[in-house]
């Protein structure tokens, strides 16, 4: 039986003031993202951390889960399937934001992998969705042709990974710069695909340090964005 989704809430006397969303990769369960939660906790005490499991059965059975199906995948489907899986992920972050009383401006989606792919492509189709997005050792579907306005996102990366190589997280990087984009890159030597402890506390340090080029609340609009200053903590 495949793992029940993980979350962590604020101890009661703390306000929840963020929320970040971490999508699994292909195969994979929300166990695989528990250290990264925990890290997101101890972090930011005000954050709720959302793990959910893969929509879908994976494709080669087992309890594994997918968010999209990976037979046959090539780079003339990838993007529709993608498109196809992501009105029920960004409902499920807008329900979210919603039940928690938690702005898109201080929403963070995180994936690896294949859950990178999807938090990628979840702000290029609603560009509103998330204020941040931590792409660990993924890709986009397809390049963009356009920068999302009002979202930060870093990409981590294993130098040495050979299931999605770190040419994909550069060609991101550039595409991002080309367009005006707000985005970041960090790889790591002598790393492979994998959720490497050097990445998370390297993406900690992204979202406490790294303030958005934009602001967020120009970007937003007064419903939802964040004091112009704000960093995600």
């Amino acid at each position: 039986m495949a793992s029940s989704s993980i979350e962590f809430y604020p101890n009661p006397d703390v306000e929840a003031m963020q929320l970040f969303v971490l999508l699994h990769g292909v195969g994979g369960s929300p166990d695989n993202l528990e250290a990264l939660g925990l890290a997101l906790r101890v972090a930011f005490p005000g954050s709720v951390v959302l793990i959910p499991e893969g929509f879908h059965a994976y494709d080669n059975g087992g309890p594994g889960r997918q968010w999209f199906s990976t037979r046959g995948v090539g780079e003339d489907n990838r993007a529709e399937r993608v498109a196809q899986a992501l009105p029920a992920l960004n409902e499920y972050v807008r329900a979210a934001q919603r039940r928690l009383r938690i702005k898109a401006g201080h929403t963070a989606l995180a994936g690896f992998s294949q859950g990178a792919i999807m938090a990628l492509e979840a702000v290029q189709a609603d560009e509103a969705l998330a204020g941040r997005v931590l792409a660990f050792s993924g890709r986009y579907a397809t390049l963009p042709d356009k920068a999302p306005q009002y979202t930060t996102i870093h990409l981590l990366h294993g130098a040495d990974d050979a299931v999605i190589t770190v040419n994909h997280a550069m060609a991101a990087q550039h595409r991002l710069g080309q367009l005006q984009g707000d985005s970041t890159i960090d790889v790591a030597s002598h790393v492979g695909h994998e959720l490497h402890p050097a990445l998370i506390k390297r993406a900690i340090e992204r979202l406490q340090t790294c303030v958005p080029l934009r602001s967020w609340e120009a970007a937003l609009g007064h419903d939802q964005a964040p004091p112009s200053d704000a960093t995600v903590h």
